[in-house]
């Protein structure tokens, strides 16, 4: 007989934590429902909708349909300190940070783990697309079976000890299994559509969040020739060559430079169907955006990027690289990206990533995560 346990699963009221919390209370355990309020300022809100009543209503009925108890827990000074502020900090300097990979390492997996913890519960459960199994004395963070809908690199930054307090309950499934038994038991979230929103904020875009937090500076947008050769980085310093003003001619303004990433089109507010321009490079000091003409301009791709030392976070320690060591992995640098090819160099100040084939959009700030084969390895934020 398989032991029960007292399980508090993370309520978002969609569909994927309602099966998670019913396949947890069909397999016997001691389940516990809790919705976690984040955000307060509902200014930003949008057609008179509140971003997190409807879904802690949704999360209500099903742990009513369900027979657990239910909870919300306001962490909403916890996010503000460790999410938004680090956020506009980033954006501010250029950076471009993930909203979704911070929230699941300062929030879900840290103040919320410690909650459930407090309450005696012996785990934490969430709606992720991703399975976790164990090797010897090591919990292992793997892929999930819907390819499409995979959440491993959303997880990219936890740790062993986070991990070995947390189930995974629908890994093993399918998006479109997950509604069919959503459906065949009736849950009222059945048909909802995904949350487009920040994470745990609800209907919020993040363009208009960015917006009401920093203020708008209008600068110039410099065109870069597609012919232009500016890039190149030395593995060994890590310099590179940045773009500036001289390097182009200016085409338009925009509304602030910390607005904007690299591979962005929208907002921009200039050329057209037959002829986009798309952002490849920012200066926040000088206020200024580099653009280039079409999907496919040279200055979107990169073969190369690295991290600092200690930003590193190597989920399975017993495969870090040491100084001068290298190494093959598959490595993504965005949610639902395939998987590619590349080499780890590790230096005195950097890992080094070099991929086999071109990367479009490479973002500072955004996170690399490395794979050995399905399980994920290791990463950190680029620089």
């Amino acid at each position: 007989m398989k032991k029960k346990y007292t399980i508090i699963t993370a309520m978002s009221g969609g569909v994927d934590s309602s099966v998670a919390a019913l396949l947890l209370k069909q397999a016997g355990h001691n389940v516990i429902g809790l919705f976690m309020r984040n955000w307060h300022d509902e200014s930003l809100t949008t057609n008179n909708e509140c971003p997190w009543i409807e879904d802690s209503n949704d999360a209500l009925q099903i742990c009513e349909q369900l027979n657990i108890p239910f909870q919300i827990i306001d962490l909403s000074k916890e996010y503000k300190e460790r999410i938004v502020d680090y956020m506009i900090k980033e954006y501010s300097i250029g950076n471009t940070p993930n909203p979704d990979i911070l929230c699941n390492r300062e929030i879900k997996f840290d103040v919320f783990l410690q909650y459930a913890m407090k309450l005696k519960a012996d785990f934490i459960a969430t709606g992720h697309y991703c399975v976790k199994s164990k090797y010897k004395n090591i919990y292992q963070l793997k892929r999930g079976r819907d390819r499409i809908k995979d959440q491993s690199y959303f997880l990219c930054q936890i740790n062993q000890e986070q991990l070995k307090k947390t189930m995974f309950p629908i890994g093993n499934y399918t998006k479109k299994e997950v509604r069919e038994i959503a459906e065949e038991n009736n849950l009222i979230t059945a048909t909802k559509k995904d949350s487009q929103g920040l994470c745990f904020v609800g209907k919020i875009k993040l363009p208009e969040f960015l917006q009401n937090q920093l203020k708008k500076k209008k600068g110039d947008i410099i065109e870069i020739s597609n012919k232009a050769n500016l890039y190149k980085l030395n593995i060994e310093t890590g310099e590179e060559r940045k773009y500036s003003i001289s390097d182009g001619k200016k085409i338009g303004e925009h509304i602030g430079a910390h607005y904007f990433t690299i591979g962005q089109r929208k907002g921009l507010n200039i050329g057209g169907k037959k002829y986009p321009m798309f952002v490849i490079g920012t200066d926040v000091k000088t206020n200024t955006i580099f653009v280039g003409m079409g999907k496919n301009h040279p200055g979107l791709f990169r073969t190369h990027l690295k991290i600092y030392h200690h930003n590193i976070n190597w989920l399975r320690k017993d495969k870090k690289l040491n100084i001068g060591d290298e190494k093959d992995y598959f490595v993504r640098i965005r949610h639902r990206q395939n998987l590619q090819k590349a080499t780890l160099k590790m230096t005195k100040d950097y890992l080094f990533i070099i991929f086999m084939h071109c990367q479009r959009g490479i973002a500072k700030g955004q996170f690399a995560a490395w794979y050995e084969n399905d399980e994920l390895i290791g990463s950190g934020p680029i620089n």
